[in-house]
């Protein structure tokens, strides 16, 4: 990519997609292509292609996704595989279409079997039962690695995928109806802690074990793959996370420590705990020349100003 190239980032308002924007942006990318869900609807094909013939975005970021919890994807599971699934094969097919000269497809950790050897490296896709919890969500991700791997192989094109770990960070959802842990829990922390509450009670038992990225350091992934890869260096496609991971039980008393929350913390074990462990092997991705740099603790607290700095819901 040149600093003027037609960049196009589907879902820049997200977290995801907001973090690629400003690490383009700090980068010198001066020719952002970015559409609200109003202005450019990725489940309407129609319109996405006219999007397409128009703009003609010689890079994509394909960052749009409908997201959300355990809660979220056993709600709602016809809606996760449905939109995510029709936002994927529209860009995808129309990058083809016009010409993209390069796209990255953003995936989540949970296509791995539930029961994958730890840490996951790549090769397991698609080797055991998925976690029902949020399969719908993990099928539809499948569908958009394999859609970036047969355009590849029957019409030559230069689509990668990458796998981020579990992501949070500035313009993460902190609704807890349909957040993730991390999201969840530093709200509920926040919120205990002002209004007194004497405990704090967390779905499951502690026990299953997380890796977390801060996505400003999986939009520094992104953004180096994009500018120095093709996707016959990544393979398939290539996991993005730190290689590391801790247990639920320690993540809460680590936020409960940055939050100031003095209160006693309690596990609801009627309540499901979703996959034992999903630690990504990230040997491939550090032999690409990139590892994470931004800690935890450093990444709870910068996350948690942000919540604070009357970015919380109201």
């Amino acid at each position: 990519m040149d600093k003027n190239s037609r960049i196009f980032i589907a879902g820049h308002r997200g977290m995801v997609g907001s973090a690629i924007k400003r690490k383009l942006e700090s980068n010198g990318y001066t020719n952002l292509l970015c559409k609200t869900h109003n202005g450019l609807d990725l489940t309407d094909q129609k319109a996405v292609n006219e999007f397409f013939q128009s703009e003609k975005p010689e890079y994509v970021f394909l960052a749009a996704a409908k997201v959300g919890g355990i809660l979220a994807n056993s709600t709602y599971p016809a809606e996760f595989i449905y939109q995510n699934i029709m936002i994927e094969a529209n860009v995808i097919h129309a990058a083809y279409t016009y010409g993209a000269k390069k796209l990255l497809f953003l995936g989540s950790s949970c296509i791995y079997p539930k029961f994958a050897p730890q840490p996951m490296k790549e090769e397991y896709l698609l080797t055991g039962e998925l976690e029902v919890t949020n399969e719908a969500y993990a099928i539809a991700k499948i569908a958009g690695i394999r859609l970036c791997k047969h355009y590849n192989q029957q019409y030559g094109t230069n689509f990668m995928s990458v796998m981020p770990t579990n992501l949070y960070g500035q313009n993460d959802n902190f609704d807890l109806e349909s957040s993730h842990v991390m999201p969840a829990l530093i709200r509920k922390f926040h919120e205990a802690k002002v209004e007194g509450k004497p405990e704090i009670v967390i779905w499951g038992t502690g026990l299953p074990r997380r890796e977390f990225l801060h996505v400003d350091d999986m939009a520094d992934a992104c953004v180096h793959l994009m500018e120095n890869y093709d996707e016959s260096d990544v393979g398939e496609f290539v996991n993005i996370g730190v290689g590391k991971d801790i247990t639920i039980q320690e993540l809460a008393e680590l936020i409960g420590d940055i939050v100031g929350y003095e209160g006693e913390i309690v596990y609801d074990t009627s309540k499901p705990d979703g996959t034992p462990q999903k630690l990504l092997d990230v040997s491939r991705l550090n032999g690409l020349g990139w590892e994470a740099r931004i800690s935890l603790k450093d990444g709870i607290t910068e996350t948690y100003e942000w919540y604070k700095s009357g970015n919380e819901p109201a």
